[in-house]
């Protein structure tokens, strides 16, 4: 079953178990791949949707920043059950010595010698990594890497 047809799935087992908070997660994360299918006119893939429930993810943990500096506990704690439902979609986290490891490898793939280069590694990355790795801790971590 690919991963929209999980996705739709659930939806339907939310609806009929009564969750109203998981049901409205998971209405936004449809939403958002039909509208970027209809825009793109085109049909996501899994690694599409993935990227989709990325954005997602990226989009509600800025929230959250915004929030909390405003005082906003309610909203906090709402972007969070959103992140916990969206995550639940997300492959295995790679884990911080298998980060290193990719990125040492990457490293030594692209030749990388300076924060010049870390553009070509953090493609690299990117590519290898996808739904597996918060891209921004992976950005300081090769950032690190590079200029020490």
């Amino acid at each position: 079953m690919d991963l929209k047809a999980r996705i739709n799935e659930d939806v339907k087992g939310a609806m009929r178990a009564g969750e109203k908070e998981r049901l409205g997660a998971l209405r936004m994360i449809t939403a958002a791949i039909k509208q970027r299918e209809v825009d793109e006119r085109i049909q996501l893939d899994d690694a599409q949707t993935l990227s989709v429930i990325e954005k997602m993810i990226k989009q509600r943990r800025e929230a959250i920043a915004q929030f909390e500096t405003g005082g906003r506990a309610d909203l906090v704690a709402k972007e969070n059950a959103e992140i916990k439902v969206l995550a639940a979609y997300l492959p295995a986290q790679l884990s911080e010595t298998e980060l290193d490891g990719l990125i040492a490898k990457a490293i030594a793939t692209t030749g990388a010698a300076s924060i010049k280069d870390m553009g070509k590694v953090m493609g690299l990355i990117k590519g290898q990594a996808a739904g597996r790795v918060d891209m921004a801790v992976a950005g300081a971590r090769i950032k690190a890497k590079l200029a020490g």
